[in-house]
């Protein structure tokens, strides 16, 4: 009984492939942690499904004979009961255009064959607790708005319970980016401290003074990690290439702050109201963080004060510590040579207002290198 009990708790996987040895070699894998149902085809996926099959994630061949990955991603994500179910497509295929039909699907991620077992075990548990956060935000939502109906718009939220879900909204969201991007390690928290450090140091500043309250600095903390979001939509043959982009990858590149965008606004529109929900600064972030203080900068070619402060401060933060940060495409560079580079964009790239409180706490940006170095 109890051991039944345990099986019944456990996430349910749903495995579809038209190969007997790839079933096999994912069930092994995977059942130690999970239990896994298999299905030798699309077809018979739908139907596991449409019976009432559980499935807590479904790991799904892109290419299969009679009917593909792509169709069934596409039926399972327009039905209600299925439409919620991550779907991580298992493929041999590498290029953008695959990747981009599959995202555009629905999926939320790619494995490729041939499996790498460790690479198959990280993807599975991050997007089962991505999904579980949005189960739990989901009912939270839902909760609310029983509340709401049986105390007549009354306003039930203590601020403690909206802190919670800013929290919630925000871990979720990580989670995805990092499970997508294996190249940032703490480069969201190091991201996040320096824009936090700058706006406090500037928060006295004439120009700052009146922006930069508890509350703001409190929520551009929490919304500086929410800044590359929009990369979980860029296919990963570009977002981890190891080279130089091409052209027409990097034109696929620089979208990635109009999807972040779009995807924070479908979530603050869960909270009733995008203008002024918590996730504002988090737009702003995410969308603005590539202008420039020239008007040279992209999505919109923002100039000067027309970009958001916090998208500014985010400018600064990010390109310090891509700079000191090593990548497959470049070396790491030190504290000293970074913060020249930075001065050498004062005026040009960046706010010389935020250039000036970079250097002058700049002991407090190495501080914080150091504690959350990769």
């Amino acid at each position: 009984m109890i051991k039944r009990l345990e099986h019944d708790l456990r996430p349910h996987l749903l495995v579809v492939d038209d190969q007997p040895d790839n079933l096999l070699i994912l069930e092994e894998l995977l059942g130690e942690h999970y239990e896994v149902h298999t299905a030798s085809g699309g077809a018979r996926a739908l139907e596991y499904v449409a019976e009432g099959g559980r499935a807590d994630l479904i790991l799904l061949d892109a290419v299969m004979p009679e009917l593909h990955g792509f169709e069934v991603c596409r039926r399972l994500k327009a039905a209600p009961p299925t439409r919620d179910i991550p779907v991580l497509f298992l493929t041999s295929l590498d290029g953008a255009a695959d990747e981009a039909e599959g995202l555009a699907a629905g999926a939320g991620d790619f494995i490729h064959k041939p499996f790498s077992l460790p690479v198959v075990l990280a993807r599975v548990r991050n997007h089962l607790e991505f999904a579980r956060a949005a189960r739990l935000l989901k009912k939270r939502n839902e909760y609310l708005e029983r509340m709401v109906a049986e105390r007549s718009a009354q306003v039930v939220r203590t601020k403690q319970e909206i802190i919670a879900v800013q929290d919630a909204t925000i871990s979720a969201f990580c989670a995805l980016a990092e499970a997508r991007d294996n190249e940032t390690g703490n480069h969201i928290r190091r991201t996040q401290n320096y824009v936090g450090a700058l706006a406090e140091h500037l928060r006295h500043h004439p120009r700052f003074r009146g922006e930069l309250d508890d509350e703001a600095i409190m929520l551009l903390f929490k919304s500086a990690p929410l800044h590359d979001i929009g990369k979980v939509a860029i296919p990963e043959s570009i977002l981890n290439k190891p080279g130089k982009l091409t052209d027409e990858e990097w034109v696929v590149m620089k979208r990635h702050p109009e999807y972040g965008r779009d995807a924070i606004d479908r979530a603050a529109e869960e909270f009733g109201d995008a203008e002024t929900s918590f996730l504002r600064y988090a737009r702003e972030i995410a969308y603005c963080h590539h202008e420039r203080w020239d008007g040279a900068g992209y999505p919109q070619g923002l100039a000067g004060e027309a970009i958001p402060l916090s998208a500014r401060l985010m400018a600064v933060a990010d390109v310090y510590d891509a700079l000191i940060s090593k990548r497959v495409y470049k070396p790491e560079f030190s504290h000293e040579n970074a913060l020249s580079i930075i001065v050498e964009g004062r005026g040009t790239h960046f706010d010389p207002a935020v250039v000036d409180a970079l250097l002058e706490i700049r002991l407090e940006f190495r501080a914080i290198a150091r504690k959350f170095r990769d």
